[in-house]
C-alpha cells in the first residue's frame, strides 16, 4: 500500500500493490487500457458526488471494488447504498484501513454466481439498448452455456427455432446467438482457469471443448487473447468489453432500440445507470475510451 491513501487507486497485473489515483478521469480513462484492472475506492477516506460521477463513467472493462466506511452496512446506510448502486461494482469489501492487494485480487478472479445476470447488468451499465424480453433471452443463453454446446439446443430450450432466435437477436443490432453462446462458454474457461491451476486442456474438456487448442483459438478469435492471458489477467469484464467491442468493430453491434426509435451509435462511453434498473432501455452503446 501507498504510504499516502487517496479514494481511489489501481489495482492492476501482477497484483501485488495499489497504484493511488490522484489526477481524474483522464488518468481513469487510462487505466482502462490495462486488461484485468480493477479501480479499489476506499470509501471512508472520500465519496464526494464528484467521485461517485467519475466512477459512473469509468471506461467499460474497469472493474470496481468497494471497500466500505467503517461499521457500514451497504442495506443500511441509504448514502453509501446509493452510491454503490450507482457505481455498479465487481464487489463490496468490509472496511479495512489498507485493503490488502492479495485479498483484492481474490475478489476479482471470483466467479460471479450468475454469470447471465452480471451480463446483462454489464450491457445496462455500458448503455446497450435492448428490451426486457431480449435481455431475458440474451440472459437464459449465457445461463444455458453452462450445459449446452450448440445453437440448436439453446434454441429449443427457448422455444424457438434457430431461425427466429438469430432474427430477434440480428434486427435489434445485436450479435448472432452463436456468439452469445461461444462468448459466455469462454467467459466460463477464464474464470475457471483463474481460480485453479488446471491446465487449459482439461479445462477445455471440462467445459466441451475437445482440446486446448480449440478454446485457444477461439477466445484469440472472440477475445483477442490467448488463455494464458486470461488466466493470469484478473476478472471477467475485461473479457466481455473485448468482445463486444470487436462485435462493434465489424458491425454486428448496433443496438437499434432508442428512446426516439432512431438507430444508435455503434460506440460510446458508459451511460448512468442504477446497477438493477430492471429492462435493458439505455440508447447509448460502446466507443472507444480515450
Amino acid at each position: 500500500m501507498p504510504d499516502t491513501l487517496t479514494p481511489l487507486s489501481l489495482l492492476t497485473h501482477p497484483y501485488t500493490a495499489l497504484r493511488p489515483l490522484t489526477q481524474g478521469p483522464g488518468e481513469l480513462r487510462q487505466c482502462g487500457r490495462e486488461p484485468g484492472s480493477a479501480v479499489v475506492w476506499s470509501m471512508a477516506i472520500g465519496r464526494r458526488p464528484a467521485t461517485v460521477e467519475m466512477l459512473m463513467e469509468r471506461p467499460g472493462g474497469l472493474a470496481l471494488l468497494v471497500v466500505l466506511p467503517a461499521g457500514s452496512e451497504v442495506g443500511l446506510d441509504p448514502e453509501v447504498m446509493s452510491a454503490v448502486d450507482r457505481t455498479r461494482p465487481h464487489g463490496i469489501l468490509p472496511y479495512h484501513p489498507r485493503p490488502d492487494p492479495a485479498g483484492l485480487a481474490q475478489v476479482l478472479r471470483r466467479p460471479p454466481a450468475d454469470l447471465g445476470g452480471e451480463v446483462t447488468d454489464y450491457l445496462n451499465w455500458r448503455g446497450i439498448g435492448v428490451d426486457r424480453e431480449t435481455a431475458h433471452v440474451i440472459r437464459r443463453i449465457i445461463d444455458l452455456s453452462r450445459e449446452l454446446r450448440s445453437v440448436s439446443a439453446v434454441s429449443r430450450s427457448l422455444y424457438l427455432s434457430r431461425r427466429a432466435l438469430g432474427r430477434r437477436l440480428m434486427s435489434r443490432g445485436l450479435p448472432v446467438p452463436s456468439h452469445w453462446l461461444q462468448a459466455a462458454r469462454l467467459l466460463r474457461v477464464a474464470t475457471r482457469l483463474q481460480n485453479s491451476d488446471a491446465t487449459v486442456s482439461s479445462v477445455a474438456v471440462d467445459v466441451g471443448y475437445p482440446d486446448g487448442f480449440s478454446v485457444s483459438n477461439q477466445m484469440e478469435r472472440l477475445f483477442g487473447c490467448r488463455p494464458t492471458e486470461a488466466r493470469e489477467r484478473l476478472g471477467w469484464e475485461w473479457l466481455l468489453e473485448a468482445w463486444l467491442r470487436r462485435e462493434a468493430d465489424v458491425g454486428a453491434l448496433a443496438p437499434v432500440l432508442t428512446r426516439s426509435g432512431s438507430l444508435a451509435p455503434n460506440l460510446r462511453e458508459p451511460r448512468r445507470s442504477a446497477r438493477r434498473a430492471g429492462a435493458v432501455t439505455g440508447h447509448r452503446a460502446l466507443r472507444e475510451s480515450a
